[in-house]
C-alpha cells in the first residue's frame, strides 16, 4: 500500500463563488457609487473584477473598504381603527407584516429604493383590507395567498426588470380583501413629480 496521503483542504477564501454571490457584490459596488464612495473609474473595475472573480479571495476585497450595510428591522405595520400607510420614502426590511384592521394599511414602494433580491409580505385583510403598491418592472410571487371572504386581486405584470426584488406574497384576504398592484396614472404623476424636485 502506497502512502495514505490526504488531499490538502481546502482554506474557505479558496472556496468557489456563485452566480448569486458575486450579484450581491456587483449590487453593493452600484450602491456604493451611488452614495459618492466611488468613483466611476473606481466602479468599473471593481465590476469587472467582481463579474470574473471565482473565489471569495477575489471577491472579498472588493467590498472591503466599504461599510457594512445594516439589514432593515422586519416590519410590523397595523391598520387598526384608523387606517395606516407606508408611503414616500422608507428603507424596506426583507420580511413585512401588514395587517388591514378596521381602518385599513397600505404599502407603497414606489419611492422606495431596494436592492434586496426577494422581499416577504404577509398580508392580512381583516375588514379594512390592505392594498400593495409595487413599482414596474417588480413582480409579485402569489400563489400562497388564501382569498379569504373579501378576495385577493393581482393586478401585477409579470416582466421583472434587472436588479428588482420579487416580492412574495402569503396571508389572507380576510373580510375587505388583499389587492396588490402597480402604480394608477395619479401615482404615477405624483411619483414623477417628486423625482423632479
Amino acid at each position: 500500500m502506497g502512502d495514505n496521503q490526504q488531499p490538502a483542504p481546502i482554506r474557505p477564501q479558496q472556496m468557489r463563488v456563485s452566480h448569486d454571490e458575486r450579484e450581491a457584490v456587483v449590487e453593493r459596488l452600484n450602491t456604493a457609487a451611488a452614495e459618492g464612495r466611488l468613483d466611476f473609474t473606481e466602479l468599473e473595475v471593481r465590476l469587472e473584477l467582481a463579474l470574473n472573480a471565482k473565489t471569495y479571495a477575489e471577491l472579498t476585497p472588493l467590498t472591503a473598504d466599504l461599510p457594512q450595510e445594516v439589514p432593515a428591522e422586519p416590519l410590523v405595520l397595523k391598520g387598526g381603527l384608523n387606517g395606516a400607510a407606508r408611503t414616500g420614502r422608507w428603507r424596506v426590511p426583507a420580511q413585512i407584516t401588514v395587517y388591514g384592521g378596521l381602518g385599513s394599511a397600505k404599502l407603497d414602494f414606489t419611492q422606495t429604493e431596494c436592492r434586496l433580491p426577494e422581499i416577504a409580505i404577509e398580508a392580512h385583510g381583516q375588514t379594512g383590507g390592505v392594498t400593495i403598491i409595487i413599482p414596474d418592472g417588480w413582480v409579485a410571487e402569489t400563489s400562497e395567498m388564501n382569498d379569504g371572504l373579501g378576495g385577493f386581486k393581482d393586478k401585477t405584470t409579470s416582466e421583472r426588470l434587472p436588479g428588482t426584488p420579487r416580492v412574495r406574497l402569503t396571508g389572507n384576504g380576510g373580510t375587505s380583501g388583499v389587492v396588490i398592484r402597480h402604480p394608477n396614472s395619479w401615482e404615477r404623476r405624483v411619483q414623477r413629480r417628486s423625482q423632479e424636485r
